[in-house]
């Protein structure tokens, strides 16, 4: 079994978009307005096209995704790199095969290559699991927030990945803040 992770290219829109509508299954059902829940062929092109939209691909299918944001959907909140559409194939999950994207992601791309001490991503208070999960991968909770779309409690989680490097500097609402 070979695994490689890459970044998506547009051909790889039609499988990324299948991986991530089975992987947020659940999030339709409890009604969270995620434009990756309900995302199309279109809208997945966009998003590789637009962002860094990473692949983990085993034997040749992809079967995990995460995009690093390079959009400004969390600028209003911090400075901090943003990831957003995290989803594993529900045939791969269990395996591990998440974490490692992400543990990819987070040291090879946001530590190595941008050099960022500390990376984010937000998530929905009324999902059963996914807080719990990032919690134990080391993420906290920053900020609270109502979209007003529904959805209820959102939280932005943090991670920091070199605490030396982190000084907790960050942007929220305008405001620099330094706590540490």
């Amino acid at each position: 079994m070979s695994e490689t992770i890459r970044l998506a290219r547009i051909e790889d829109a039609e499988r990324v978009r299948e991986v991530i509508h089975e992987a947020y299954a659940l999030i339709r059902e409890l009604n969270l307005h995620w434009p990756a829940a309900h995302a199309d062929v279109a809208l997945v092109r966009d998003n590789i096209a637009e962002n860094d939209c990473y692949v983990l691909e085993i034997d040749g299918l992809i079967a995990a995704t995460i995009t690093l944001s390079r959009k400004e959907e969390a600028r209003h909140l911090t400075d901090l790199p943003f990831l957003k559409w995290f989803a594993v194939h529900p045939d791969f999950q269990g395996k591990g095969i998440g974490g490692r994207l992400l543990a990819y992601v987070e040291n090879e791309v946001v530590l190595g290559r941008l050099g960022a001490p500390a990376v984010t991503l937000a998530t929905a208070e009324k999902h059963p699991w996914l807080m719990p999960m990032y919690e134990r991968r080391g993420y906290e909770r920053f900020i609270a927030f109502d979209p007003g779309n529904g959805d209820g409690t959102m939280h932005l989680l943090r991670k920091i990945l070199d605490p030396a490097k982190f000084s907790e500097v960050h942007t929220i609402s305008g405001n620099r803040r330094e706590s540490r």
